[in-house]
């Protein structure tokens, strides 16, 4: 039996599963690490902190699974997009891995919708402009780090940095690279224009590959630290959200997965680049004929964990004390509510927002509240929230590629029945609940065994996924859903003018509310 790991590098774990070459999960480990969130806009990860837990992830595997001699045939990754780290000429870390979730350029990217550039260059990069990406993160770095800046020999991301670290080589694949704004997908290099832009030169970022490029030749310390033959090959690979797409089996044409988990996205493959004249969707790489289409949103299970920590201590507390899970008991209260929460609605924008509105300003919103709604219906209009998001992103995505055939639904979210039925019922559209263990992993470790030769088509997914569990929409409340559905899309732009007003209030008052909360 041969076998392969598929290594998950997220936004808060490494998450490493062995499979073997009929796709069974054979070892498993999840190493956590904290995201740094110091200061307003800011959320930060400790390079060596990543490196580690990636290190402990693949020994722990190994030394439990105990492998005979030769029988692993390769590693291989998915990453989190849109990481950026400042390296000096000796390759050492300047500053922390910023990530996806920061918003502290958010200045820069509306400079760039406003001029018109940012548009000039979604059309050839394929990423709507917002600070999550590098482009914007190093504009913000050359005007208000300049120190930093000016020692920063190379730009790169967090799996670029590990690879030097285990093999000595800056590479970057072409599904990450895609992802910063400054690759362009018609060209498969760099792009002058987003290059002059950002303020950085070819020779400060990776040298560009395939995502089935194979690094060989492990650095020995880092060898004996895994316990891996140093000659083992490493597969690049891809970024998450394709190789999501890819380990649910979503990746013939009109298939659709959709996503919930800390975060939440909707994507489809198409077989050639392909953007919207309105900007709202991004387009990235996977491989060789094969581009994921799609937006993610920032407010996913992460809501979720916001209405248990603080709207429903009293429910937690109950939760521990009876050793249940709490968000089991909060769905259980959500399901006693009627489809459309007796016409609350809210809107999920706790942390900015990228597809559809790209908005890294956007507030949250109940509205629609009166004396009659409770904590049930606060919780249930929360999910419902979190679902009509995803829902718009559809309906962009549908104008750029078409309606949907099928839809592959995955993420923590699949646990919950309650959340699943309403996915379908909002959707008006049978949801498939593939049961594929790891789907991010999965993908990578596929798209491994293709690089590898352990198959012969990255479609042979198919037989790794395993059956599915199907979920029909219930007319009773996609009925109410459709009334509801075009006051969300309604609000969503009517508040738009003042998400920046009040998201200037509260960085304005930041500080503020920290100070006496130290006097606290």
């Amino acid at each position: 039996m041969e076998y392969v790991i598929g290594v998950d590098i997220g936004t808060t774990s490494v998450k490493t599963v062995l499979y073997d070459e009929d796709g069974n999960v054979k070892g498993y480990s999840n190493n956590l690490y904290p995201l740094y969130q110091d200061t307003a806009d800011m959320a930060e990860e400790d390079p060596e902190e990543i490196f580690s837990a990636m290190i402990e992830g693949l020994n722990h595997v190994l030394e439990k699974a105990d492998l005979e001699h030769g029988s692993l045939k390769g590693v291989s990754y998915s990453c989190a997009m849109h990481s950026v780290i400042c390296l000096d000429e000796n390759y050492k870390p300047l500053t922390r891995a910023i990530t996806w979730a920061d918003n502290r350029a958010v200045k820069y990217a509306d400079e760039l919708k406003e001029n018109g550039i940012g548009m000039e260059l979604y059309k050839k990069t394929g990423v709507p402009t917002h600070p999550m990406t590098p482009l914007t993160k190093i504009m913000w770095l050359r005007n208000e780090k300049p120190d930093i800046y000016k020692k920063t020999r190379y730009f790169v991301g967090i799996k670029e940095y590990i690879n030097y670290k285990l093999f000595g080589e800056l590479k970057e694949d072409y599904s990450i690279a895609n992802a910063t704004g400054l690759f362009n997908i018609f060209t498969m290099d760099w792009d002058d224009q987003a290059l002059e832009v950002a303020g950085v030169t070819r020779d400060q970022l990776p040298k560009l590959v395939d995502t089935t490029y194979q690094f060989k030749g492990m650095v020995d310390h880092c060898a004996n630290m895994i316990g891996i033959n140093k000659e083992t090959p490493f597969v690049i690979g891809a970024s998450d959200g394709p190789l999501a797409n890819l380990g649910v089996d979503a990746i013939q044409p009109g298939v659709v997965a959709v996503t919930i988990g800390t975060s939440g996205a909707v994507r489809v493959v198409t077989d050639k680049p392909t953007i919207d004249s309105k900007g709202r969707v991004f387009c990235y790489y996977l491989s060789e004929n094969m581009w994921v289409v799609g937006g993610p949103v920032n407010n996913g299970g992460i809501v979720f964990r916001w209405v248990r920590d603080q709207l429903c201590l009293p429910e937690k507390v109950t939760a521990e004390q009876m050793h249940l899970d709490a968000y089991d008991l909060l769905t259980q209260i959500a399901a006693a509510v009627p489809a459309g929460s007796d016409g609350l609605i809210f809107l999920p924008f706790l942390g900015g927002e990228r597809a559809p509105i790209w908005d890294a300003d956007a507030r949250g919103t109940f509205f629609g509240l009166t004396r009659k709604h409770t904590r049930a219906n606060m919780i249930r209009a929360a999910l419902e929230g979190i679902v009509y998001n995803l829902y718009t992103v559809m309906l962009a995505l549908e104008e750029v590629v078409g309606e949907p055939k099928k839809i592959q639904a995955t993420g923590g979210f699949a646990r919950s029945k309650l959340w699943r039925q309403m996915l379908a019922d909002i959707f008006e559209q049978d949801v498939n609940i593939p049961e594929s263990f790891e789907g991010t992993a999965l993908g990578a470790a596929t798209l491994g065994m293709y690089s590898l030769g352990m198959i012969s088509s990255l479609y042979d997914v198919s037989k790794f996924v395993g059956v599915t569990n199907t979920h029909k929409p219930n007319p009773k409340n996609y009925e109410a859903y459709r009334e509801l559905i075009p006051i969300y899309i309604r609000l969503s732009r009517y508040l738009k003018p003042e998400y920046k007003n009040i998201a200037t209030y509260q960085r304005k008052h930041a500080n503020d509310v920290s100070q006496d909360t130290k006097k606290d």
